[in-house]
């Protein structure tokens, strides 16, 4: 598969400290797709990066639920809300975009779960809010003002926020694609599930060996 670099986009997702083996929220071998993501990253002319960045309060957290522990599920809003360790802390190191990612490709940095009582994985929509509407965060229409038909989707974790992301990227009404390979799961055993969602929504998926660019 090639890449146009003019009208496809990588989305990196969450590919922060707090997401790497030894952080509060360690996704087994995190750290081993950041260099490869970095490297993804300079053959594309737009680069969207997601960074979790939770208030310190986040309805999220196991530890704003009396007697609830990390990785137990909550109801919230008409759905069910995974509790996380206190993670990504806004202004925190954990919550920095990881090194490994230039920062002079990042065309846009989205910031996402800010809202105290709301949650969010995907990066174009939040999760089901009080109301139980999904704010935007208005990412499908600023790729689409960029000529952006394509998205390569990457990073962690596969199966919630790449999930969430590649999905509504599909809504959105982007070709989308994950790269398998560059991308890392909370549970691994989840992997069919997720294998059968992307399937569900028309999602790809490649490994990165699998792509080119075209010159």
């Amino acid at each position: 598969m090639r890449i146009e670099p003019l009208t496809d986009a990588l989305i990196v997702v969450d590919l922060q400290p707090d997401f790497m083996p030894g952080g509060p929220l360690a996704v087994a071998e995190g750290d081993q797709i950041a260099r490869p993501i970095g490297e993804l990253a300079r053959e594309f002319s737009t680069v969207v990066a997601t960074q979790d960045f939770h208030p310190r309060d986040h309805v999220s957290f196991a530890s704003q639920h009396a007697g609830r522990k990390p990785f137990e599920t909550l109801a919230l809003y008409g759905g069910e809300q995974t509790l996380w360790p206190d993670h990504c802390v806004a202004g925190t190191p954990g919550a920095a975009v990881h090194p490994a990612l230039p920062d002079e490709r990042v065309s846009l940095l989205l910031r996402k779960g800010t809202r105290v009582a709301v949650d969010s994985y995907s990066a174009f929509s939040e999760n089901p809010g009080p109301d139980g509407t999904r704010a935007t965060t208005g990412l499908g229409a600023w790729l689409h003002a960029r000529g952006i038909r394509r998205v390569f989707v990457v990073g962690l974790a596969r199966d919630f926020c790449v999930k969430a992301t590649a999905i509504d990227a599909v809504r959105e009404g982007f070709t989308t694609i994950v790269v398998d390979d560059l991308t890392r799961a909370v549970s691994p055993a989840n992997a069919a599930a997720v294998d059968r969602a992307f399937a569900d929504a028309h999602v790809a998926r490649v490994t990165a060996e699998g792509l080119t660019v075209r010159t």
